[in-house]
């Protein structure tokens, strides 16, 4: 079986990457991942004209202080995204344009729209992020969905439906999908609602040259032969003076482990003892959210001589956000549509050729004709990715919280949590697998320590 790691780490996604980065220096950690990359949820696409594509996660913003800090660590820069020009909406076959965040409605749609916002991030501003059951008014919010209450708060379709479409870009889900206790946690994690919708100074200000997945490549890079590719780990057994788990080229056994997977992941693997009922009982029930993420590439970004940022909203298409996702440096524009929720679990069974027809016709619908005939053309379906199987990352219904959520971070034995779905901090975010993989790593050394 060979000898016994100090810890090993089962997933190399950047959290899994980030905690061995950081236990390295003076410790025997070993990587384990299952698929043929690095990177987990970053993944980046190379154009047949030479440029990429992230087709993962792909932005950061301000307070994501520990992603900034580790992306100039690695040697790569960040530029802004494109944000100057009018936004576009395309509201039941009426296109218009507009400034700012919130499209151009009727203004009492826009009030009505503002009022949601506000209250909202009041009400989330309440949650400690850290134990978001402890509020006082947790088992009222856990008991509803983020559906029930928008349709409180809309008093019209248009204000129900333009919101709706910011809870998809945020989640990747259907508003009933979500218990208003994660919608308000998952906001509080991430500053405020408003935030995780917003460009500049939000939290998709910035891209990465390079790519946010040659960010892990170039951390892994660093862990050189500590990381073992093409290795699922199917069992994984643990008793208080280490763990042993078993991977296709044999068994590997260490002092500690990091777990580094979304929950639906972890449950692939057996655990032997069984898993702890609570843990088995949260982790059962925070299924990831639904994205399918499509790039146009295009001789130039077009939209860009007719004042267009690049940012639509289209509540009644299968795409319902885009952006002008052009790198800076390159001559060649993209454009970036979400499929989200429900419209992605449909499309995701729909024949490519067809998915591709469609997404562009609803970029010619925001951009004109010449959006339907890009030089090239790239989508990744993430429900489909037999390590994923969704993203951006787990979501959790009513009563999950109140009824779990207090063994969230709670570590198995010697198996310690990590990964984004574990954060306090940007949970569902890049920012927020970094910071569970410094709590990962803080309680791994203390354990050794200890030991």
């Amino acid at each position: 079986m060979g000898r016994t790691h100090d810890t090993i780490i089962i997933g190399a996604g950047l959290s899994g990457l980030r905690a061995a980065h950081l236990l390295a220096p003076d410790h025997d950690v070993r990587v384990l991942e299952a698929r043929d990359r690095v990177g987990g949820r970053a993944l980046a696409h190379t154009f047949a004209n030479g440029d990429t594509v992230d087709v993962g996660g792909q932005w950061v913003g301000p307070g994501q202080t520990r992603l900034y800090e580790l992306i100039d660590a690695m040697g790569q820069s960040v530029y802004p995204l494109h944000d100057e020009g009018d936004g576009l909406l395309l509201n039941r076959g009426r296109l218009s344009r507009y400034r700012g965040t919130i499209p151009k409605l009727a203004p009492h749609v826009l009030v009505n729209l503002h009022m949601m916002t506000r209250r909202f991030d009041a009400l989330a501003a309440q949650i400690d992020p850290a134990s978001p059951w402890t509020h006082p008014r947790a088992a009222q919010w856990d008991s509803m969905t983020v559906a029930e209450w928008m349709r409180r708060q809309a008093w019209t379709r248009d204000a129900f439906e333009v919101f709706a479409v910011g809870i998809g870009a945020v989640f990747a889900a259907e508003p009933h999908e979500v218990s208003l206790l994660h919608g308000l946690f998952y906001a509080r994690a991430g500053t405020s609602l408003d935030n995780l919708v917003s460009t500049t100074g939000g939290a998709q200000q910035d891209r990465v040259h390079g790519n946010m997945a040659g960010l892990a490549d170039r951390i892994a890079a660093e862990l050189g032969d500590r990381v073992s590719l093409s290795t699922p780990v199917s069992r994984i057994r643990w008793n208080d003076d280490g763990v042993e788990v078993d991977t296709p080229d044999g068994p590997v056994a260490g002092r500690r482990a990091i777990l580094a997977l979304p929950p639906n992941q972890a449950m692939r693997i057996d655990w032997d003892p069984v898993l702890p009922a609570a843990k088995a009982g949260l982790w059962l029930r925070m299924p990831p959210g639904a994205c399918i993420k499509c790039v146009a590439q295009y001789e130039s970004p077009f939209w860009r001589e007719q004042g267009l940022s690049g940012q639509a909203v289209a509540p009644q298409l299968d795409v319902r956000v885009t952006f002008d996702n052009t790198e800076a440096g390159k001559s060649a524009g993209l454009i970036l549509g979400f499929i989200e929720g429900d419209q992605a679990r449909v499309w995701a069974r729909r024949d490519p050729a067809e998915r591709r027809a469609a997404v562009l016709e609803a970029f010619a619908a925001c951009y004109g004709d010449q959006a339907r005939y890009p030089i090239d053309y790239v989508d990744q379906d993430w429900t489909s990715e037999v390590w994923s199987r969704g993203c951006y990352a787990a979501l959790m219904g009513p009563g999950v919280w109140t009824g779990h959520g207090a063994y969230l971070r709670t570590p198995i034995g010697p198996v310690h949590m990590a990964g984004t779905e574990t954060a306090s901090a940007y949970y569902g975010y890049f920012e927020g697998a970094l910071e569970a993989a410094e709590r990962a790593a803080r309680e791994v050394r203390a354990a050794l320590g200890a030991g």
